[in-house]
């Protein structure tokens, strides 16, 4: 006999990002792409083609109110960040792979491909990091 579970009632009252929330988000990804030694414009892509402007104020410190587009943008990142260590024992290693070219994308580097603009590519490399670190 199957017994119904009782769902969990959903709560649309959770509040949007916070503004703390959404600029230590935006700093954390700042300094990640330090770490994964990506230039402005391929970083500017990846966030979904913000304006020179404003990812120079990023980096500067001064933070926008996040989107939700940005949100999962930076959400996307920090997970590909997260599978990367997981995978690589060695942090540089993990750090250096995001530019290196890989037969697994026909020859092109995983910033090259996130670099596209599109949130799908991110969501992709994600999805293949986490099948490559064995996900459940």
């Amino acid at each position: 006999m199957l017994i119904e579970i009782p769902r969990t009632a959903s709560n649309p009252q959770i509040p949007q990002i916070t503004a703390a929330e959404s600029s230590a988000a935006a700093r954390a990804v700042i300094e990640l792409f330090a770490k994964w030694n990506l230039g402005d414009a391929k970083a500017r892509e990846i966030l979904g083609g913000i304006s020179p402007r404003t990812h120079a104020r990023w980096k500067s410190g001064h933070h926008p109110r996040i989107t939700r587009d940005l949100a999962t943008r930076l959400s996307l990142l920090m997970g590909i960040h997260k599978a990367l260590r997981i995978l690589f024992s060695d942090a540089q290693h993990a750090y250096d792979w995001v530019s290196k070219p890989n037969e697994n994308f026909n020859g092109r580097s995983p910033a090259e491909l996130m670099a596209e603009g599109s949130i799908f590519a991110l969501a992709r490399m994600r999805s293949y990091l986490d099948a490559e670190r064995g996900a459940w």
